[in-house]
């Protein structure tokens, strides 16, 4: 009976063996919780707007592109294939985008392109992070939430003039 259980646990180790060691355990973790913060950051300036794309969206996609890119990363993908991935990725927010994005009737008006844009934008700050450029990832964050805090002052003190 101990048999069977050595070797099931033997099983369950090599099911888990991704993780080689300490520092392979902690550069998935900093990578992908980065990865979520900054989605949540831009997610709750959405959320607070009253936007669809909130919170979890921001979340979900920031971590699973910084999964996408760090699962080939870690197992020893070559540069080349892991631009493939990216474009895949990128082509694949690209269908999630263009779902926030409604038209109106009167072909002049069109919702959700900010939305649309900030997915995109929460996309890129997930594969940073997860091919570990962190200050990159922080300062694309800093940007975008600059952006969207910024940018619809600027337009009304336009309109004004």
């Amino acid at each position: 009976m101990e048999s069977l259980w050595s070797q099931l646990m033997a099983a369950l180790a090599n099911e888990f063996s991704d993780i080689a060691d300490m520092a392979d355990f902690v550069r998935i973790t900093v990578r992908l919780s980065l990865a979520a913060i900054f989605g949540a950051l831009l997610g709750i300036e959405r959320e607070t707007k009253g936007k669809a794309a909130g919170v979890r969206t921001h979340m979900l996609v920031a971590v699973s592109c910084a999964l996408f890119v760090l699962i080939p990363q870690m197992s020893g993908t070559t540069n080349a294939d892991i631009t493939r991935v990216i474009q895949g990725v990128i082509a694949g927010v690209g269908f999630l985008g263009a779902g926030a994005i409604i038209k109106g009737r009167d072909d002049e008006s069109v919702r959700g392109l900010t939305t649309a844009a900030g997915i995109f934008m929460t996309a890129g700050i997930g594969i940073a992070a997860g091919l570990g450029r962190e200050a990159t990832a922080l300062l694309s964050t800093l940007l975008a939430l600059l952006i969207f805090s910024i940018a619809p002052i600027i337009v009304r003190w336009f309109e004004k003039k």
